[in-house]
C-alpha cells in the first residue's frame, strides 16, 4: 500500500509539475487514472499541506492571466476559472467587477484585432468586433461604449 501511495504522490507531483491544477482537476485525473477515492483524497491532503495544492493562488493567477493574456472579460474570466475546476466561492472572492477593467481590455483587444479587419468595410468591422467581444464575454453595455469611443474610431 505504501509504494501505491508513493506512486500516487508522484504522480499527482508530475501532473502539478506542467501547471498549475484545482483540486478538483487532479482529482478527475487520477481517478482517471483507476486510483481509489481515499488514495486520491490522502494525497491531495497531502499536497495541501505541502502548499502544492492552493486554489485560491492559482484562482489568482489564472484570473490575471485570463484578463491580461486573453483579453477576457470580467465574466467571461469567471467561466474560464469554473471551466477549470475553481469552486464558484473562490471565484466570487477573486473578483471584484471593474467595469473599467473590462472596458480597458476590450479597447486593447479592439486594437490587436483591428489591423485584421483594415480592408473590411466600417459596418462589417464593427458587427465582427461586437460579436468577438460578445463571446470573450463583455457585456453588450461595455461592448457599444467601447466601439463609440473615439480613440477606437480614429484607428478605423
Amino acid at each position: 500500500m505504501n509504494d501505491l501511495q508513493n506512486k500516487t504522490k508522484q504522480y499527482a507531483l508530475k501532473l502539478l509539475s506542467y501547471r498549475g491544477r484545482s483540486e478538483k482537476e487532479l482529482k478527475e485525473r487520477l481517478a482517471r487514472k483507476g486510483i481509489s477515492e481515499t488514495l486520491v483524497s490522502s494525497t491531495i491532503d497531502y499536497l495541501r499541506k505541502l502548499g502544492y495544492l492552493d486554489d485560491i493562488s492559482l484562482a489568482e493567477a489564472l484570473k490575471r492571466d485570463a484578463i491580461s493574456r486573453k483579453l477576457l472579460s470580467q465574466t467571461g474570466a469567471k467561466k474560464y476559472l469554473l471551466n477549470r475546476g475553481i469552486p464558484r466561492d473562490i471565484v466570487h472572492r477573486v473578483f471584484h467587477q471593474e467595469e473599467e477593467t473590462d472596458r480597458e481590455n476590450a479597447k486593447k483587444y479592439i486594437c490587436k484585432k483591428i489591423r485584421t479587419l483594415e480592408h473590411y468595410p466600417q459596418e462589417t468591422i464593427r458587427r465582427r468586433l461586437y460579436n468577438q467581444l460578445l463571446r470573450r464575454g463583455y457585456s453588450p453595455e461595455t461592448i457599444s461604449a467601447v466601439l463609440k469611443d473615439k480613440t477606437v474610431n480614429r484607428e478605423d
